[in-house]
């Protein structure tokens, strides 16, 4: 059985993860909304990725709703005592899927404690903010979530989705462990963010780490880059975004089992200089 290669990073000067993770988005149901078809599966995920060295996940009170965060409590429980879960919240849903900013305070602290009770709780080891609200004031978002790491219920404070003025707003009012923003080889949009965090010592975890499977004009380069280590592109992605950056905590996530297997054994591959640099270019 593969298991997890990455180093180690830690949050929040504090909480030691290995670098390669796991996304708890896709063991929800079709477009993220309700239980998966096969519960067992999702489970059967869970546990694998945790068996296989993972001990950080991911997840959102935005999946399912609730549902992942559900899982995650029915299938890890007790949990082990390195795994450290993140979640977020800020994301409302409906049935038609759509993903709807809501970054009002009251909202947030009810966001927290139900997400509280669904992982089975007492306190949150890294609660991200999801997404910015345009109808709320980002520092009254932020300054919440100051207030809950105050009152002992989480222990440190991440970002999803921002800049960097919102990245350095919000380090004015609390300290930041990490930012969650969409990169992957194909997309760099937040080259700018991730060099602030390098420099500030803030994990960075790419979301869509694997473009959803679309990695653009770069897929030829990854096939030539995979022939020479037996590997797959999307596992080239991977090992590529490992070494870009000592910052970068991947959590590519999966509903199958053999892709847990491949995402995890890409913590194994060590890419040549030459083959980085042509990535990185």
């Amino acid at each position: 059985m593969v298991s997890n290669q990455s180093d180690t990073f830690d949050i929040g000067g504090e909480l030691t993860v290995n670098r390669l993770g796991f996304g708890a988005m896709r063991i929800t149901g079709d477009g993220i909304i309700g239980e998966p078809n096969d519960v067992a599966n999702a489970k059967e995920v869970l546990q694998t990725a945790v068996e296989l060295g993972v001990n950080f996940i991911d997840t959102a009170d935005s999946y399912g709703p609730g549902t992942s965060e559900r899982l995650i409590r029915e299938a890890l429980t007790p949990y082990a005592d390195d795994l450290v879960i993140a979640t977020k919240g800020g994301l409302l849903r409906n049935r038609e899927t759509d993903w709807k900013p809501c970054g009002n305070p009251d909202y947030l602290r009810n966001a927290h404690l139900a997400s509280l009770d669904r992982l089975g709780l007492d306190a949150i080891d890294l609660y991200q903010f999801h997404r910015p609200d345009p109808d709320t004031p980002f520092e009254d978002s932020v300054e919440t979530l100051a207030e809950l790491k105050d009152e002992g219920v989480i222990r440190h404070v991440g970002l999803s989705n921002v800049s960097v003025e919102q990245l350095e707003t919000a380090r004015e009012l609390v300290d930041i462990a990490t930012v969650q923003n969409r990169y992957s080889i194909k997309e760099r949009e937040s080259e700018d963010v991730l060099s602030v965090c390098e420099d500030e010592d803030i994990g960075f975890i790419p979301w869509f780490p694997l473009g959803a499977g679309d990695l653009g004009k770069t897929g030829e380069m990854l096939d030539e880059i995979a022939a020479t280590h037996s590997a797959t592109r999307y596992q080239i992605a991977l090992a590529w975004l490992l070494q870009h950056s000592p910052v970068m905590l991947p959590i590519p996530g999966t509903s199958s089992l053999t892709h847990l297997e491949e995402n995890v054994a890409a913590s194994g591959i060590t890419l040549a200089a030459d083959e980085v640099a042509r990535l990185d270019a």
